[in-house]
């Protein structure tokens, strides 16, 4: 695994690895957990500050990851939980960035400029901010306040028993709508967000003799 890592990334290199793994002569590993692991590195890295650099570790590494790995206890972590974690940071760097552009850090910030970065253009990921400053003042380092927002960290993957059985229940009972057993069978068959689902047309079904596709990206799925 190391000796790919070192190699520039790439498909094809992911694709070797998947083989290699496949036939046993890699072991297993979590391949979200290393690319999540590698870009919080790459990211805090970037930072100028060595304030900075030290404040978004122990957030990124010792609260959200230790969170996640928690979370996932043992299993293999998904895309959508590494996306999420990432929002996070980019959330803890973009207010970082503009404080330190008004000449201020995250101790010496009063209520007044973190209402201004939340009324200005510049804010991005708001949520996810709120989490950063509300860790940051459980841990003694900051005094502003963000008004919490329920967030229990990345969700565990749905149970894949349930998911089939959930999916059958859908396909099959036709007392419920049928747009929304649609919408359901997108969700929990293909991972399409909720706001993904509301801009589907039947400009993205494509019938052809013997099969159906539905375009949710470039190129159509088969159903």
């Amino acid at each position: 695994h190391q000796d790919l890592d070192d190699l520039p990334a790439g498909k094809a290199v992911e694709h070797l690895r998947s083989v290699l793994v496949a036939i046993g002569t890699l072991p297993p590993r979590d391949e979200q957990m290393i690319r999540l692991e590698r870009w919080i590195t790459t990211t805090i890295a970037e930072r100028d500050d060595p304030d900075q650099q030290q404040l978004l570790h122990r957030y990124a590494v010792w609260h959200l990851l230790r969170r996640l790995r928690r979370r996932v206890d043992g299993a293999t972590a998904t895309h959508n939980q590494a996306v999420v974690v990432r929002q996070h940071v980019k959330a803890a760097v973009n207010l970082l960035e503009w404080l330190a552009t008004h000449g201020l850090t995250l101790a010496s910030a009063r209520q007044g400029d973190l209402e201004a970065w939340l009324a200005g253009g510049d804010a991005v990921h708001r949520r996810e901010a709120g989490n950063f400053v509300r860790w940051a003042k459980q841990q003694k380092l900051t005094s502003l306040y963000f008004a919490a927002t329920k967030w229990d960290g990345p969700t565990r993957v749905i149970d894949t028993e349930a998911r089939w059985a959930q999916a059958r229940w859908l396909l099959h009972d036709d007392t419920a709508k049928p747009e929304d057993r649609v919408a359901g069978l997108l969700v929990l068959l293909y991972a399409q967000r909720p706001a993904a689902i509301s801009r589907l047309t039947l400009d993205h079904v494509e019938v052809r003799e013997h099969e159906v596709g539905l375009r949710l990206g470039r190129e159509p799925v088969m159903l």
